[in-house]
């Protein structure tokens, strides 16, 4: 099923119905377009409901190159073993409780960093919607997450349109071409293949087309 912003807007709302608190995964490859269509949704939602849903970026999990130097691994950041997904759970479980307000980091892709306590999500939020890479990711400690997601969406784009927009973004972010074909092809598309290959079936999908 591929429908469009409003289909799944209606959807959410009809799904969420009088619950006090309601969390939506967004998953898909790097340069699907989540950020995008997570604040669309998000936008969608509050346009109906005031003030009723918020977004909740994975990217905020990032380990810090800090972290990731000493192990190797700031090479390949952006993989899911770079990410805190056990940190992400905790956060996930404190919003599910809906009881506080819980301040969850997001990241800043110029500075390559996350920023603690970047957004707070308040117990005004019913609907939370989590966005990003492995949230679907059937293996190592990402399957531990799915049973806090109310519903699961995952965007299908084409690895050739992935390609262009992420060697769009490399070079906007600074990179030659070269080095933004680099990235792309032997870093972002390798992760995109993996959750394209070993995401769990989401109960909707978008298509690049919608």
């Amino acid at each position: 099923m591929t429908p469009n912003i409003h289909g799944v807007a209606e959807r959410v709302l009809a799904a969420a119905d009088d619950r006090r608190r309601f969390i939506v995964a967004l998953a898909g490859p790097p340069a699907a377009g989540k950020s995008f269509l997570s604040g669309w949704l998000c936008r969608e939602l509050n346009a109906r409901h005031a003030g009723c849903a918020a977004v909740v970026p994975m990217d905020g999990y990032h380990y810090d190159n800090a972290v990731l130097e000493p192990l190797g691994l700031v090479p390949v950041k952006g993989a899911p073993e770079t990410f805190d997904c056990d940190g992400l759970k905790h956060d996930l479980g404190r919003i599910r409780r809906a009881d506080a307000t819980v301040a969850v980091p997001v990241f800043d892709r110029p500075l390559d960093l996350a920023r603690a306590g970047g957004r707070l999500i308040t117990v005004d939020h019913r609907i939370v919607i989590v966005e990003g890479n492995y949230l679907l990711l059937d293996e190592g400690p990402w399957p531990a997450l799915r049973p806090l997601f109310d519903m699961t969406l995952f965007l299908e784009v084409p690895d050739e349109l992935l390609e262009a927009r992420l060697i769009q973004r490399w070079r906007e972010m600074g990179q030659d071409q070269t080095g933004a074909l680099e990235r792309t092809r032997h870093k972002d598309m390798l992760n995109a293949r993996l959750i394209k290959a070993a995401s769990v079936a989401a109960d909707l999908h978008w298509t690049a087309s919608d």
